[in-house]
């Protein structure tokens, strides 16, 4: 195993880099919007248009991979989307940065795509696990590194947008010097939403949930951070909190759910995730001047900073996880042999609820406040909650020996190309719960 990450190292260096560069410029964007004085509909929409960019990627990339090849792709997507990104530094107007967003969306899309479906050629069925978890270690790393580099340098002015291009250009360079061959051309997955839903009333109405909650926290959770006071330090902390929280999650909630009817995990994770957004939506100020909630807002008021760092780290424990869960819970039901195209599906589900989600979040918040982007969540996830409490009155869970199993994905959603890395894409249907130990 030592001898193969070897070989894929240089793979994963870039991978490394490049999700530091876009860890960092998810926080960077919403933070000098803000300081623009950019309106909450306008932050929406810049979150919204690297969906659109990230969906549309997600089909055409394969298209482009065929014609030129992996490393041709890789390097012509770094360029436009290093570009993008420092274009954004030196024309701060809305329009511009919606369309550059969106830009960087499907230049973003696809380099993870070229990454992963070049992993996915250099693994084999023995290996497949570890490449994969490594990745997402590494998935996970990045992003949370890069978020953190926010208090390092400042968001007026170019300099980080300079940093990002820097980092998005130089993750070049160990994918163009790499020894290992170039993969065949990606294949195309096949997407049928409606059979998805049909398959998996939970799963695939799950995945939308979670795109419309996870979207609109993703793309404007920096905004309700700034209005509690904190520092850009803490705001890096912030947002950083609910992925390290989200990563938690994932191997007690999945193990559990591999064990039981995975709808109850699900419906516990949407249960927490409605009240703990209570919660913060409480803290942002979105009972200010109700009497009977006074007593709560002062105390809520009265506490320090790091507890709301501390609050949404189990946030994201909550909401992170449902994802996978709602992935592993559609494969319960779908045929063995159409694991990718059902992972690949889910996430266009997801991206779809990711396109809407911040603007639909921007919405709220226009209207009542930072707060409400929490109660916007805590509405769909107790929507998505009596939503499953229906399914299972109708539907019996799947039975024991061909309910699949759960991988945790570090909180991180993929593109379609890592569904072929997935271990479960390529075992036996007569093996997948024997060799569920090896997958965890």
């Amino acid at each position: 195993m030592p001898s193969t990450l070897l070989s894929i190292s240089s793979l994963l260096f870039g991978a490394f880099i490049l999700l530091m560069g876009n860890g960092l410029v998810g926080i960077l964007l919403p933070v000098r919007a803000a300081s623009e004085g950019f309106s909450t509909n306008v932050i929406g929409a810049v979150a919204s248009a690297y969906s659109v960019g990230f969906v549309l990627s997600c089909f055409l990339t394969a298209h482009i991979v065929s014609r030129v090849g992996h490393i041709r792709t890789f390097a012509v997507l770094a360029a436009i989307g290093a570009s993008a990104v420092l274009t954004m530094g030196l024309f701060t107007t809305p329009l511009t940065w919606i369309v550059l967003r969106a830009i960087t969306g499907f230049c973003f899309a696809g380099l993870f795509m070229v990454i992963e479906s070049w992993l996915n050629e250099r693994a084999s069925n023995q290996n497949r696990g570890q490449i994969f978890a490594t990745y997402m270690v590494i998935n996970m790393s990045a992003v949370t590194a890069g978020t953190m580099l926010l208090p390092a340098v400042t968001s007026a002015g170019v300099t980080a947008f300079a940093l990002i291009c820097i980092l998005i250009s130089l993750s070049l360079v160990p994918v163009s010097l790499t020894k290992s061959d170039a993969p065949t051309p990606m294949g195309k997955v096949r997407i049928r939403l409606i059979r998805l839903f049909r398959i998996s009333p939970v799963g695939a109405t799950g995945c939308l949930i979670v795109g419309l909650a996870n979207g609109a926290y993703g793309g404007l959770g920096v905004i309700y951070a700034h209005s509690l006071g904190l520092s850009e330090t803490e705001v890096a902390l912030f947002m950083s909190a609910a992925v390290i929280g989200g990563a938690f999650a994932q191997i007690p909630l999945g193990r559990l759910s591999d064990r039981m009817d995975r709808r109850w995990v699900i419906l516990a994770a949407v249960f927490c995730s409605a009240g703990l957004g209570m919660i913060l939506a409480t803290w942002g100020g979105l009972l200010n001047g109700v009497q009977s909630t006074e007593a709560l807002t002062v105390w809520i008021k009265s506490l320090p900073n790091s507890a709301s760092i501390v609050l949404i780290g189990f946030y994201g424990f909550a909401i992170f996880p449902v994802y996978s869960l709602c992935v592993a819970h559609t494969n319960d039901f779908a045929e063995r042999t159409s694991f990718v195209e059902t992972s690949g599906g889910l996430l266009m589900v997801y991206g779809i609820g990711a396109i809407f989600g911040p603007f639909l979040g921007a919405l709220f918040m226009g209207y009542a406040g930072p707060g409400a982007l929490f109660a916007y969540t805590a509405a769909i996830h107790a929507v998505f909650f009596l939503f499953i409490l229906y399914r299972m009155a109708k539907r019996a869970a799947a039975a024991q020996p061909k309910q699949g199993v759960y991988l945790e994905t570090a909180g991180q959603v993929r593109t379609p190309a890592a569904a072929s890395l997935d271990p479960r894409s390529h075992l036996p249907a007569k093996t997948k719960r024997q060799s569920a130990k090896g997958l965890h």
